[in-house]
This record gives C-alpha cells, structure tokens and sequence, in this order.
C-alpha cells in the first residue's frame, strides 16, 4: 500500500533550528566584535558630537548581540557552545578594522560598511525566515534595523559637517582605508546567510590599542584640571549660580569616564568575556548621558563650546598603569561621590533648577548602578587574576595616590588659565541670571 504525505507548500520551512542559531551566531559576533572596536576608539575620537553618539550606538548594539546570543542558546539546548568555526575570517576582520589610520577613518567604516551590511543582512535574514517559529527573533531585529538605520544617518549627519574641517590628507587617506576594508568584506563573502570564504587578510600591520591621552575637539578649552576647586584649596565650590555652574561642568567633564569605561571594555572584554561587555557597554552609555547632561544646560544658559574647559587629568592620572587602575578609578569617582548628589537634588530645587535637579536625581540612579558594576568587575579581575576578589580596597587607594600625583604637578600657569575661565563663566552666568530675573 503507498503511503501517502499531504504536500508542504509553505516557503516558511526553509530554516530548521540549528540553520538559524549559526546565522544568528555570526550576527552576535559582528555585533560583539564592533562594540569592542567603538568602545576602544572612543579616546581616541576628537569629535565631541561623535563621541556623545557612539556610546548610545554601542549600547544598542549590545543590546541588540544579547538578544541574539539568547535567541542562539534556546535554539541550541542544552548546549551553551558558542565557537567562532566558520566564522573565524569575518570576526578577524572586523578586529582588524581598529587599526584604521585615523579617527575619521573607524568613523567611517562604522556608517559606511559594518552597520550598513548588518542592516541589510538582518533585512534579507527576516524575508526568509519564518514568523511563526522564529517569531522572537523577528521581534528584536526588527527593532535593530531601526536602530542601524539611526545611527548611519547620524553618523554620516557629523562626518559631513567634520569633512568640512578636516585635512584633505586625512579624508584621503579615510576614504581609501573604508574602500579597501570593503573589498576584503567582499572578498570573505560579507555578513549574510552563507558561512564566510576564506581568510582574512591583514589590512595594517600595526596591533590598536586605545589610545592614553584623550583627544580633544578643537572647539572646547583644553585642559588638565576643569576648575579651580580642584588644584586650589582656597577657591569655594560655590553656591547659587556658582554651584549651579559647577555642577554642569563637572558633568560635561565626565567624558573621562566616557572615554575610561570605553577603555576596560576594550582591554577586559577577553578576559571577562560577554556579562562583563553588556555591563561596561551600558556604563559607557550611562556616562555619556552625564557629559550631554552638563552640556546642554551650559548651552541652554548661553555658553558657547569655546568658553568651555574639558580636562583630562583624571584620565591620563591612569596613564601607562595597569587597566585594572581604570577599572578601579571608576569604582573610586562613582563611590566618593555618590553621596554628595541627593544634596544636590535639594540645592537645585531651592534655585527652582527644576533641569540641574532632574538630571542630578538620574545621574545618582545611574551611579547606584555602577557602583556594583564596578564592585563585581573588580572583584571578578582580581580572582581572575589569583587575587583576592575582596581586596579591591588596595586597589581604589592607588587611584587616590595616582590622582593626587597629577593634581601635585600643577603648575602655576595651569591655574591662572583655569582660574580665569572660570571667572569668565561666572560673570557671564551672573549677568545672565540677573538679565532672566529682570524679566519675571
């Protein structure tokens, strides 16, 4: 007797489990590879709009890799295997995108090759692939096509308006390096269905490391030291439109801690592995959420970028050290000064700084939050490294010392330049408070 089948017609059966957990394990390589890469340059980007933009980026693009990391494991179960194998030339690929000849150049590969071939390989995985049984999957991906396409158009939005003031060697050199990455892309089968061909082939032959003196945009005031109180005991850190303005400062200055927390995930990401990223991605994110705070309310009381100091002792006071000191000066900043900001809150709410208020009520929310980061991580180093996990303490103290070496070589200069901003901010923001009084 012939057995008969009912026929299977419906083109939604073309994935079976494990097809889709290999696709969707070299998307979350892609994706955990470019957040190391954009974590690591942040230091060494110049452009102040670019280095606000990138951390929100990579903390989407995080977000984004743990889904498809989970999605993976539940298609695998029981298995929690997750191997480069076939992926191996494309990953090598994207590492050696870090090693882009200048900042402009990552900047660029970033909008005009990886994000733009992640958006299209997420597009043409969903046309194929079932909405039914692959239904969550379809939820997030959906979400980070969106998001892919934000950043391309922000990103190019900036690296336009920087085309126009940046060296015409540079872009040059910029332009030739996203061509030539785009053709070894090609060359291994790009980021798609189909496993990758080949090997990849070395576009430099330098190792990238990020970078230990920040750089800094042109339109700002550089500076070591951000305000007088900091290397002059004498000068008061102030109260009403002075606290007011310190305050703001001090939260634009945090783009150390921007810069700081993109330089441990780049140097522990392999060490920490994936917890250790998501976390550090988000503290990143967190960070340049605190430095936008500060900007925009100085730009909201009529501050211009260059009446602006943005400082870097606390960054470069790690300079040549151990990454474990950069790891533990964020743990130190966060957990010194905590305290000090629901007094803040309260100040601020007196002025009527109903903005000052806010944003210092959800800076103390974030530090809570990255006070344990820092706690676990540290801790999670130190084991690692056949320490005691608990004896993080040793470790903070040497921030303290390694901070106040720099602060002790001020030099008298350093605090007549910064002194003088300062009065200058304080007797435009006086006016300006005085001008704002008159009217109401």
């Amino acid at each position: 007797m012939k057995v008969q089948y009912l026929p299977s017609i419906q083109k939604r059966g073309k994935f079976m489990r494990y097809d889709t957990a290999v696709i969707l394990k070299r998307y979350f390589l892609c994706e955990r590879a470019l957040v190391i890469g954009q974590a690591g340059w942040l230091s060494g980007i110049p452009y102040f709009d670019i280095k606000m933009k990138l951390p929100k980026m990579m903390w989407e693009d995080a977000m984004t890799a743990n889904e498809l990391r989970n999605r993976v494991y539940e298609l695998r179960f029981p298995s929690r295997m997750l191997e480069i194998g076939d992926d191996q030339a494309l990953v090598d690929l994207i590492h050696q995108s870090f090693n882009a000849p200048n900042p402009l150049a990552f900047v660029m590969s970033l909008s005009r090759v990886f994000k733009p071939v992640l958006k299209q390989a997420y597009k043409d995985y969903l046309e194929m692939a079932d909405v039914i049984g692959d239904g969550p999957t379809h939820r997030f991906l959906e979400l980070a096509i969106r998001e892919k396409e934000d950043q391309i158009q922000t990103l190019e939005k900036y690296i336009l308006q920087y085309l126009e003031k940046e060296d015409h060697q540079n872009i040059g050199t910029a332009l030739q390096w996203v061509k030539e990455l785009q053709n070894k892309l090609d060359q291994i089968g790009g980021i798609g269905i189909e496993n990758c061909k080949g090997t990849a082939v070395d576009l430099s032959d330098k190792v990238f490391s990020p970078t230990e003196v920040p750089k800094r945009d042109n339109r700002f005031i550089p500076v070591r030291f951000y305000w007088p109180d900091i290397v002059d005991e004498s000068f008061p850190y102030g109260e009403g439109v002075k606290l007011q303005l310190r305050s703001a400062i001090s939260h634009l200055n945090e783009i150390w801690a921007v810069e700081n927390a993109g330089f441990i995930l780049y140097e522990f990401a392999e060490d920490l592995g994936w917890d250790f990223i998501y976390d550090a991605a988000r503290w990143v994110y967190d960070e340049s959420r605190h430095c936008t705070m500060g900007y925009e309310r100085l730009k909201q009381w009529g501050f211009e970028e260059n009446e602006l100091p943005l400082g870097t002792y606390i960054f470069e006071s790690c300079k040549g050290k151990d990454p474990v000191y950069r790891l533990g000066m964020l743990f130190y900043f966060e957990s010194k000064n905590i305290g000090k900001k629901p007094e803040r809150v309260k100040s601020f709410a007196e002025f009527n700084d109903q903005v000052s208020q806010h944003d210092m009520d959800f800076d103390w929310a974030d530090e809570t939050i990255h006070t344990s980061y820092g706690k676990r991580w540290l801790s999670a180093i130190l084991e690692k490294r056949g320490l005691n996990p608990k004896d993080y303490q040793k470790i903070k103290d040497e921030c303290d010392r390694l901070v106040e070496g720099v602060i002790s070589s001020v030099t008298k200069e350093e605090v007549q330049q910064i002194t003088h901003i300062t009065e200058n901010m304080i007797k435009k923001a006086e006016h300006f408070a005085a001008a704002y009084e008159g009217k109401y």
